[in-house]
Order: C-alpha cells, then sequence, then structure tokens
C-alpha cells in the first residue's frame, strides 16, 4: 500500500521531534551512554580489523577496549599530577597576575588618555564597564551550569564507571545493531538512505578521528613549546588549548590570550613574550596548512562556521550532552541538506515546469 508523501514527511517529523524531546528530558543521565557509544563508533574499525585477523568479536572488543582504557588511564596517571601542580600553583599566583596586568593596563590606558579626547575616552569607559558586567553575570551563570550540570560529581562518577561497559556491550554488537537498523528501513528508500548514510559516517569519522588527532598534536606542541620557552604553567595553557582546538579557532585563542597574558607579567624580555606569541602563529599556521587538510581534510563537508554553531546551540539546548551530540547531529544535516538541495535543483521548483517536463521528454527519447 502506497502511503502520500505528506503522511510520510509527517511521520518522520514526529519522530524527530520524538527523539529530540527525549534527549532533552533524559539529558541529566545521558552522558555515559552518549560517550559510551561515541568510544564504541570510533574503536569498531579496530575490532573489524581483530576480527579479519581470526579473533572473535567478543575477544577482539575486550582487548580493544582494556587497552584503550589502559592507555587513557596510564596518560592521566602521568599527566594529571603535574597539572594539579601546575592549576594549584596558577591558582595560588592569580592574585599577583593580575595585579601585575592591572598594572601594565594602567600604563597602557595612561598612554591612551593622552592622546584621546575626553569625551571619547569616557564613551569606552563606560562600553567596557557595561561589557565587563555582562562578562560577570555570563561567566557565573556558566559557572553554576557546570557545577549543577554535565560535569557534576555524580555524572562524572558515571562517566568513569560506566561509559567503559556502555561502550564495550555497544561495541560487541555493533555490527548487529547496524544490520538490524538497516532491517527497519523503509524498503522503499533503502538504497537512499544507505547511500546518505554512508556519507554520514565517511563525514564523521573523518572529522572526529582527524579532529581528535589535531587535538592531541596541537596539544603536545603548545605544552612542550610554552615549556622549554619558560612560562610557568604552560603545560596547563598548552593542554587546554589542545582540548579546546576541537572548536575551530577556540583553542588557539584562548591558548594565545592566557599564555600572552602570563607572559606579560612573567617575562621583563620583549624577545621571550615574542617567542611565546611565535610558538601559536606557528601553531596555527601548521594547524591550518598541514594538520587540517592532511588529517582531516577539506571535504568532509563540515564547515568551521557549522561545527561551532552547532556546539554553541548544543550546548545551550542539552549542556554538556548536547555538545557531544552536536557534531554527529551537523554531520546528519549537513548530508540532509546537501540531498535536498541536490533534489531541489533537478526538480521544477527550481528548473520550471516547463524545463522539467522538456528533461523528461529527453531522457524518455
Amino acid at each position: 500500500m502506497s502511503i502520500p508523501l505528506q503522511r510520510q514527511l509527517r511521520f518522520w517529523l514526529i519522530g524527530i521531534f520524538l527523539f529530540f524531546l527525549g534527549v532533552y528530558v533524559f539529558r541529566s543521565v545521558l552522558l555515559p551512554f552518549v560517550a559510551g557509544m561515541a568510544m564504541a563508533y570510533l574503536l569498531d574499525p579496530l575490532c573489524d580489523r581483530l576480527e579479519r585477523l581470526g579473533l572473535s568479536r567478543t575477544v577482539a572488543t575486550a582487548l580493544v577496549t582494556l587497552g584503550f582504557l589502559a592507555l587513557a588511564a596510564t596518560g592521566l596517571l602521568l599527566l594529571i599530577p603535574i597539572l594539579v601542580g601546575q592549576i594549584a600553583g596558577l591558582i595560588q599566583n592569580l592574585p599577583d597576575y593580575v595585579e601585575g596586568l592591572r598594572t601594565q593596563l594602567a600604563t597602557l590606558v595612561q598612554l591612551i588618555e593622552a592622546r584621546l579626547d575626553a569625551e571619547i575616552l569616557a564613551d569606552v569607559k563606560q562600553a567596557i564597564a557595561g561589557s565587563t558586567k555582562q562578562i560577570v553575570i555570563w561567566a557565573t551563570k556558566m559557572l553554576g551550569q557546570v557545577l549543577s550540570g554535565g560535569v557534576a560529581i555524580a555524572n562524572m562518577l558515571s562517566l568513569l564507571f560506566i561509559t567503559p561497559i556502555v561502550a564495550f556491550y555497544l561495541l560487541r554488537d555493533w555490527d548487529r545493531l547496524v544490520d538490524l537498523i538497516d532491517s527497519w528501513l523503509p524498503r522503499s528508500m533503502v538504497e537512499t538512505v544507505r547511500q546518505e548514510v554512508s556519507k554520514v559516517d565517511q563525514t564523521l569519522s573523518g572529522f572526529l578521528r582527524g579532529q581528535a588527532t589535531v587535538c592531541v598534536l596541537l596539544g603536545a606542541f603548545y605544552a612542550i613549546g610554552l615549556t622549554l620557552a619558560g612560562l610557568q604553567f604552560g603545560l596547563v595553557v598548552g593542554v587546554t588549548a589542545g582540548l579546546l582546538s576541537f572548536i575551530p579557532f577556540v583553542g588557539t585563542m584562548v591558548g594565545f590570550v592566557a599564555s600572552f597574558g602570563l607572559a606579560l607579567v612573567q617575562f621583563d624580555d620583549w624577545m621571550r613574550i615574542g617567542i611565546v606569541v611565535a610558538i601559536f602563529v606557528v601553531g596555527q599556521v601548521v594547524e591550518g596548512n598541514v594538520l587540517t587538510p592532511k588529517l582531516v581534510g577539506e571535504r568532509i563537508g563540515l564547515h568551521p562556521v557549522w561545527v561551532i554553531f552547532a556546539l554553541l546551540a548544543g550546548a545551550a539546548l542539552f549542556g554538556f550532552v548536547g555538545v557531544l551530540l552536536a557534531v554527529p547531529v551537523a554531520a546528519v544535516l549537513g548530508v540532509l541538506i546537501r540531498y535536498l538541495l541536490s533534489r531541489y535543483l533537478e526538480s521544477g521548483y527550481f528548473l520550471g515546469a516547463g524545463s522539467e517536463l522538456d528533461a523528461e521528454g529527453k531522457q524518455d527519447d
């Protein structure tokens, strides 16, 4: 029995609405499950390789999961003591650094006051005061969300203990789950859906695996470079900049501002300050011209602006769970929009009714 297009469209729109409603309602408990799904998705190709070597799926899953956890635990055990020590030192020295920056800014303001008209200067001060107030309100709000939301103690514990279990079972049954979902696809459009899902998989895997590698390499480069440059707390700044590089340009900007501010209060030599600046300039140049084109690729179909919007929208709507879901949803929407656009460009809405009839007549001939 053929179902009218309008009823099909209504069915899928209702399904999409219910999906996002479910994510919103259960967002406080979804974190370990979404993280486990992401972990299983990223590790599935490695399990497939071990299966081709003759191992059973269960054994391959156990080896890959344990190996990943061991590698992650080793890295955390090596880095966390150093990071905690540097963070504690940074907090302890923060009042002195703020005072040093205030002194530097006071000197700069005096130079500006000597060259600006009094009325313009008053307007600038008023604008800065208003912006500062808004920034404080925003920062306070974000801190409250962080403390009560995705990274609260309960969620962190569930992330540490439940995520590996979820990842193991999903990874073990990944191929069967894919086949099951494939059997649910509407038969009239199964080939089209498979083609589009394949494009989503290529986009998503290329972006996630490539961008994760870029983040690790940039974090290591910034951390080592800033430490060798003699910047105190350079490891913390470098690791933070690398992690935030998942959001295009944000990691570099945050790392640059933090390291430049620290360099101003720590160094009296402009040459050493210039070295800190040069580290981030080199990092940005290498990322834009070598790492991202080689590891992520320019044909994945996820524009940086689209990624930034998706991450911000996901965080605003669903908290930290939304951040984890942002890139997959952006990849799906990107492929869907390109598919709908291609259909539109072939339709009479774009070509006009006469052009579409001419095209069909030529195909019949």
